[in-house]
């Protein structure tokens, strides 16, 4: 498995996007946000957190519209597989990728800790190392992570299974508890908790490192 990592001004979690594929054992590339190419060979990419573009204007507004965005957006269009965690999913949504956008938080404040989430479905690469409905334990760090989708796109995400994650607590107003969705081809992932911080024991759990597993799995026989 070949995963790019793109970095824009202001990401933070990059590196540990990195070494959790790496840990999975993925070649991993770095690349930056005003490349225009990505390298050849790519299986996924990766869409880290932080606070791109210092989240002016809209969380993932501004690096929706970078230089590399187009790469990225033809990738997933073409069926390549992309997974964008917390900034990353809200660059997903500005990107159209993904459904929805992602709101300030309903009680106003920035929400940092492990949360409790239930696996929603197990039908994606990056969900299939679970059980359906297993309760896993993934941190949380995020302002605007309130997932909202008008009523007509809830029924159809949710009548096609394409939930991935769910809230035990919901920590944001996130719409039906909702942390995780997946694009209508299930290729494109983005969540709000960060699976990266979750992948040894040393970070104080390593539920996320069944995702990234089961990732270098599908893609390493695909």
């Amino acid at each position: 498995m070949k995963a790019a990592i793109i970095t824009f001004p202001g990401s933070n979690c990059d590196r540990d996007l990195s070494m959790a594929f790496a840990a999975a054992g993925a070649d991993v590339v770095k690349v930056w946000h005003k490349e225009t190419a990505l390298p050849e060979g790519i299986d996924i990419i990766g869409v880290p957190g932080g606070f791109s573009y210092g989240d002016y204007l809209r969380c993932g507004a501004i690096a929706s519209r970078s230089p590399i965005g187009q790469a990225v957006a033809d990738f997933a269009g073409k069926g390549g597989y992309v997974i964008g965690i917390c900034n990353g999913f809200q660059v997903l949504t500005e990107m159209r990728l993904l459904p929805g956008a992602l709101m300030r938080n309903a009680g106003l404040k920035f929400v940092s800790k492990p949360l409790a989430l239930r696996v929603a479905t197990t039908d994606s690469a990056y969900t299939s190392g679970y059980e359906a409905g297993q309760e896993i334990v993934i941190p949380v760090a995020h302002h605007d992570g309130n997932y909202q989708i008008d009523p007509e796109g809830l029924a159809r995400i949710e009548g096609e299974d394409r939930v991935a994650f769910r809230y035990v607590e919901n920590p944001n107003g996130s719409v039906d508890d909702i942390a995780g969705v997946l694009s209508e081809n299930r290729r494109v992932l983005g969540m709000m908790p960060h699976p990266e911080r979750a992948i040894e024991p040393a970070q104080g759990g390593a539920d996320g490192a069944a995702l990234f597993r089961a990732l270098s799995g599908m893609l390493a026989t695909a």
